[in-house]
């Protein structure tokens, strides 16, 4: 069946190209807020709907990969790890029900357990892409000894497909932690940053951490994973308030899906700095990854938010902002230096010369 419908998406594909019209990649379309505008130009464009390639195509829990058709819903591969009782270790936010693994993979977004377990883009080893020949070319492997393409793989990851449309992904699983466990204390955006860059110098089993600031103080929480006497012993040392489980499972679940209260905002902005960075002063703040990831609820020009991120060595992009005309003139994704934009560009020209994928959702059209 598989074999047809990528015959058939091929076909669409090949068409496309000979009439020179834009292609717009569609999953689930949970994740189409995110990033810069689709750009058809004014010429008709292509819809490639690739929920129709679904199913996981290789899971064997021993080997900790799961491989998964594009259009697979992310849902169907968390459940199906949960029942090995294995997970997505860097927990991708699907937004939504109709989430996909193409879709997941394509905009490289991570959740709280990225803290521990590392970005998305370290858990593909392997993908399939179908590029602008029509081609399905076919990039890494299955099994986690296998390096071959595997850069290329990663490349792949976060890229908005803008090198083609993803067909197929292998990532790398992990186990479920034995328990987990949130502790909670109120503490001003400063202290809270000083103890989470501290905790690093210690053998802790914190596998997620996020500040919320609350009027002139904040509100920390911490959570734990591991062995029960690795639990025991952190909540020792740390202190802090123990949040009841379901209570804790809820809170960690919606901050990964943003359905706290904090993120009903006109604009949201995300920055990455390094984690011991002092407080930006931008405004409502809810920071992540032990200071490396931080939301601001705050409807600010683009320019100040990127020189504050820029002074702080980190990068800033306009995540989310209700009013299209707000989009900055230089496109929701922090600007990136010339070296690297070259770079970018010599890679779109060999995987999508035409440049049909996606057109502006990475970078802004000129």
């Amino acid at each position: 069946m598989s074999t047809e419908i990528l015959a058939d998406l091929s076909e669409q594909v090949r068409s496309a190209a000979a009439d020179n019209r834009p292609i717009l990649i569609r999953g689930g379309n949970t994740k189409a807020f995110y990033g810069n505008p689709f750009v058809p130009n004014g010429v008709a464009s292509v819809m490639l709907d690739m929920r129709c390639l679904k199913g996981i195509v290789n899971y064997q829990p021993s080997e900790l990969v799961v491989t998964a058709l594009a259009g697979t819903p992310l849902q169907e591969v968390i459940d199906t790890l949960d029942a090995s009782g294995q997970m997505l270790a860097f927990e991708p936010p699907g937004f939504g029900s109709g989430a996909t693994v193409g879709g997941c993979v394509s905009a490289g977004l991570s959740g709280p357990g990225r803290l521990v377990a590392g970005p998305l883009k370290d858990f593909v080893l392997g993908a399939h892409l179908l590029d602008a020949q029509g081609r399905i070319l076919k990039f890494g492997g299955e099994v986690m000894k296998n390096v071959a393409g595997y850069d290329v793989s990663r490349l792949l990851a976060g890229a908005m497909g803008s090198f083609g449309a993803l067909t197929q992904a292998s990532l790398k699983v992990a186990p479920k932690p034995f328990e987990t466990s949130t502790l909670e204390w109120e503490l001003d955006e400063a202290e809270s940053l000083e103890r989470c860059h501290s905790w690093r110098a210690y053998p802790l089993s914190v596998s997620a951490t996020a500040w919320e600031s609350q009027g002139s103080t904040g509100r920390l929480r911490v959570r734990l994973a591991g062995a029960a006497a690795a639990l025991r012993s952190a909540r020792q040392k740390l202190g802090g308030v123990a949040l009841d489980q379901e209570q804790a499972q809820s809170y960690w679940g919606a901050l990964r899906e943003q359905q706290l209260p904090f993120f009903n905002t006109e604009m949201l902005w995300r920055v990455a700095v390094a984690p011991g960075t002092a407080p930006l002063g931008l405004g409502p703040t809810l920071i992540e990854w032990g200071g490396g990831q931080r939301w601001i609820a705050a409807s600010l020009d683009a320019a100040v938010v990127r020189e504050a991120a820029v002074r702080a060595g980190g990068h800033a992009t306009q995540f989310r902002a209700r009013s299209s005309s707000a989009q900055p003139q230089a496109g929701v994704f922090h600007p990136v230096a010339p070296g690297l934009a070259a770079i970018t560009q010599r890679l779109k020209n060999e995987f999508d010369p035409q440049g049909l994928f996606n057109p502006g959702r990475l970078i802004p059209k000129a």
